[in-house]
């Protein structure tokens, strides 16, 4: 590292990953270079500390490729807790690079008494809960697994995603509202009021941001319907982003 910066390469895309980005610029970026990657799926991201590079490594050769050629000394997976594939890919890559890794891993939610869950082990499973639980439908599990719920014909979905899509949703009935968290329960509370929703679906991605809808629901007392989170792959685990600066100022300090 000597005679240059060290670079740690941060997989982002979400909302922790923006929070590390900006704290790893301030509290180290006179001894660090930042560079944040996003995969390109939202039209508008947010402001990133650092350095931003858009769009896939090619799979793990590829990325490893990246972390050889631009020098990534320290790599932070910062990923979707369902980015199940770029965080194998990251595990790996980073072996075979010997490049330091750490998962910066959204705390779960978890249950509390008289809470209504219902766990389903993947999207499919989801869906077939769906009719024995509610008609009215807040779902929440990303543009990308909707299809899992088209089969439902006799349910109504309130579908919320960061940006519009260019191709209709691909659901019998439904309504779409966009936004980005994070969503404070009482908003949440009023769009489940609003569309007399009677149950919520979502992914159990843990952490603050979205938890609103979750405490929203418990307020309510409706059924949630929580995908399992993917097994995160092996290696050093943090749940904040202190606790992910600390790692890294370990790092440089040796």
């Amino acid at each position: 590292m000597t005679g240059r910066k060290p670079t740690l390469l941060i997989i982002g895309g979400t909302g922790e990953a923006l929070l590390l980005a900006r704290a790893a610029e301030a509290e180290l970026g006179d001894r660090l270079r930042v560079i944040s990657s996003l995969a390109g799926r939202t039209r508008s991201p947010a402001k990133v500390g650092g350095e931003v590079r858009v769009g896939g490594f090619g799979g793990i050769q590829g990325l490893a490729d990246y972390l050889r050629d631009t020098g990534v000394d320290f790599l932070i997976d910062a990923s979707h807790p369902f980015s199940a594939q770029i965080s194998h890919h990251a595990c790996l890559a980073a072996a075979a690079t010997a490049t330091p890794r750490c998962v910066l891993a959204r705390p779960p939610w978890h249950i509390q008494a008289g809470d209504r869950w219902h766990e389903a082990a993947d999207m499919a499973a989801a869906a077939a809960l769906v009719p024995s639980l509610g008609r009215r439908v807040f779902l929440s599990v990303g543009a990308r697994s909707l299809e899992h719920f088209s089969g439902l014909r006799d349910s109504w979905f309130l579908v919320r995603l960061i940006d519009t899509p260019d191709d209709p949703l691909p659901l019998p009935q439904a309504k779409l509202i966009t936004g980005r968290g994070p969503f404070d329960a009482a908003s949440e509370h009023r769009i489940l009021e609003q569309h007399r929703i009677e149950l919520l679906v979502t992914r159990a991605s843990g952490g603050a941001a979205t938890e609103g809808k979750i405490d929203a629901a418990r307020a309510l007392g409706l059924p949630v319907i929580l995908v399992r989170r993917p097994a995160p792959p092996p290696g050093e685990t943090v749940e904040t982003i202190a606790a992910a600066l600390d790692w890294l100022a370990r790092g440089l300090s040796r």
